[in-house]
């Protein structure tokens, strides 16, 4: 296929019978290694399309192919936040900036129905996709370590080997959020306050009340995504044993051969600040912020990982100076304990 000019490429919504085009694509670039498996699906596509649960942009070429896509996925049309991802370019489209068209019109999309934001997970196996995130104005807000599988192929890689490869976290702000009270451990308070402040968040730093009680037992809910054999501990409610409680979560979950442990902590709730420091204790290092779709506010997420991986600062692609200071910290974090 000839490459296109720019003018005679169309950006628009996908219907939901064109389902087909977006498996067809993922397993043009990826073969059968993504691991998202329900986009190899052209019903399930199909389906979410149909539901509104998924929202595609794609670029199309002048002959009616598909160059480029990427989508939205919402728990529910009341989403205030929505995420970005299912990116996916064909070899045509590279050098047209495609993929930040795309996500340009999905943020336009967003922006007309009050969505507050589009967050999004680019991959750290290379700097292509955060460079186009950074050009649309969106904002680093983390990075998940040994988040991808080692099993999906990517030819642009700055892997030597196959290993799981990290992400970095984006947010992108659509429309000004109401301003709203943040409770950050004190130990990453200040990181919390420089994300919020750049990506435009909204969220204020607050002051837990003085004489705050705590519940005796910690409230959780583990999900475990078995194609990524990873697992995300969701603290409803932190109590007195948080510390405890993660620690032994974690110690379950490595011991059943899962890779990553990541915990999940309220930032509207005055409780992680009282005992947020104590999963740094129990060997939880940062991992980022990123705004919650569950709830008014963010989620401060914290990760440990299994001890045969190890990630090392060559293993992970930034795109920017506030990139490699947020990988610094990352890496660093705890180091001295």
């Amino acid at each position: 296929m000839s490459t296109p000019a720019d003018d005679d490429i169309r950006i628009r919504l996908l219907e939901p019978d064109e389902g087909p085009l977006v498996a067809e694509a993922i397993r043009a670039i990826y073969g059968e290694s993504y691991d998202v498996p329900w986009l190899y699906d052209a019903a399930e596509i199909r389906h979410r399309l149909s539901h509104g649960q998924m929202v595609s942009g794609a670029a199309f070429g002048p002959d009616g192919a598909l160059l480029c896509h990427a989508a939205l996925t919402r728990h529910d049309h009341g989403d205030q936040v929505v995420h970005s991802g299912q990116a996916v370019s064909l070899p045509e489209a590279r050098g047209h900036h495609l993929f930040t068209r795309v996500k340009e019109h999905l943020a336009e999309w967003c922006a007309q129905r009050g969505v507050l934001g589009i967050y999004s997970e680019a991959t750290a196996a290379h700097p292509y996709s955060q460079k186009a995130n950074l050009d649309l104005g969106a904002t680093e807000t983390g990075i998940l370590l040994a988040w991808i599988p080692a099993s999906v192929d990517n030819d642009a890689s700055v892997l030597a080997e196959p290993t799981r490869a990290s992400v970095v976290l984006f947010y992108l702000r659509t429309n000004r959020a109401p301003a709203h009270p943040v409770y950050a451990p004190p130990v990453h308070r200040e990181m919390v306050r420089a994300i919020i402040d750049r990506s435009g968040l909204r969220g204020g730093l607050a002051e837990a009340p003085a004489r705050l009680k705590l519940p005796p037992h910690t409230k959780t809910h583990t999900e475990i995504d078995e194609t990524h054999n990873l697992a995300i501990v969701h603290v409803r409610e932190a109590g007195e044993d948080l510390g405890a409680v993660v620690a032994a979560d974690r110690d379950r979950l490595l011991a059943r051969g899962i890779d990553v442990v990541y915990v999940d902590l309220r930032l509207d709730q005055p409780a992680t600040e009282v005992v947020g420091d104590h999963v740094r204790d129990a060997g939880f290092r940062f991992a980022g912020v990123f705004p919650s779709a569950h709830h008014q506010g963010e989620v401060l997420r914290t990760q440990a990982l299994a001890p045969g991986i190890v990630v090392s600062p060559d293993d992970v692609s930034v795109a920017s100076e506030h990139g490699r200071s947020l990988l610094d910290y990352i890496l660093t974090d705890g180091a001295s304990r």
